[in-house]
């Protein structure tokens, strides 16, 4: 579980409150990025987390991030 402070449209999480486990980082991230944000760069922003953090922690399980497809594989 994790929680989210929404403020004016911003959501403000941490990178300790997203999904724990990778495939569900995995999936949920993927599912933000197809459905309201149209690139890394502005879901991390929006969420005020570090995209390289991210990258990194996905990556640490073999995913990259396309940003052509705008998502991660």
């Amino acid at each position: 579980i994790f929680f989210v402070i929404l403020r004016q449209n911003h959501i403000d999480i941490s990178m300790d409150n997203l999904p724990q486990d990778p495939a569900m980082l995995f999936s949920y991230i993927n599912m933000l990025l197809r459905d309201r944000y149209e690139s890394l760069e502005a879901l991390c922003d929006d969420m005020g987390i570090d995209p390289q953090e991210l990258k990194s922690r996905l990556a640490a399980s073999g995913w990259e991030y396309n940003p052509d497809a705008n998502k991660f594989w």
